[in-house]
């Protein structure tokens, strides 16, 4: 079977993976149904049950992957939207997502070291809360490896779409500024997709504060991980 019919196969199945998952989400209505989680657990189970290798599958499934950046500049519409609103809040959410980059770098770089990870693991910890083409580039100059990066990332992605419910009641957070820049900033393009099927202004701070923790942590990652470590 040649590349191309390879290739399409894994587009169109992904696809009807979904596609189903969605209609499985709308019938059942919950955090763990949730199509990025449901999704990528039976396109995981269908992996390891067909002994597909990771390298075959990515052969259609990179395709999917460049579709990320048009993904990402689609959620810049709710921007225009409320940009009228979100001038206004800008001191709040920048100040927000800075704090939550620091947060999110420290936090994975001291529970990694504590456990006893590799300087290698840790490098690619770091950059876990930024979307993966960032997170990538980052563990690459830092010393990590990209794949464990963008398994990282996915794993921060979707921990902080399980987890949120909890954390947000725990901590009486109620307000769309707060749940905008704690989703965006922790779990980037999956959280911030979260909080735009909830709210169109919650998914727009959760936008700017995705942008920014990418900055942000583009900026200070590679230092205070050689200051730290």
């Amino acid at each position: 079977m040649n590349d191309f019919i390879i290739g399409l196969t894994v587009i169109v199945s992904t696809i009807l993976i979904y596609w189903g998952s969605v209609t499985f989400y709308k019938k059942c209505r919950h955090i763990y149904t949730a199509p990025i989680i449901l999704s990528t657990v039976v396109t995981i189970v269908i992996l390891l049950i067909f002994q597909i290798p990771y390298e075959t599958y990515m052969i259609g499934g990179q395709w999917i992957d460049h579709l990320l950046g048009p993904a990402v500049v689609g959620l810049a519409y709710p921007l225009y939207q409320y940009r009228d609103m979100l001038k206004k809040m800008l001191l709040p959410v920048v100040t927000g997502t800075f704090i939550g980059a620091v947060v999110g770098i420290t936090s994975g770089l001291f529970l990694s070291k504590w456990a006893g990870f590799s300087e290698l693991i840790i490098n690619s910890i770091v950059p876990k809360s930024v979307t993966t083409p960032v997170a990538m580039a980052i563990a690459d100059t830092s010393g990590g490896a990209m794949p464990l990066a963008a398994v990282f990332v996915m794993i921060a992605g979707i921990g902080g779409v399980l987890i949120h419910p909890f954390v947000w009641r725990y901590f009486r957070l109620n307000h769309y500024i707060g749940r905008g820049v704690g989703m965006g900033s922790a779990s980037h393009a999956i959280g911030t997709a979260t909080s735009m099927e909830r709210d169109d202004l919650e998914g727009s701070i959760s936008t700017i504060a995705m942008v920014l923790s990418a900055v942000f942590v583009s900026i200070i990652a590679p230092g205070l991980t050689v200051l730290l470590l």
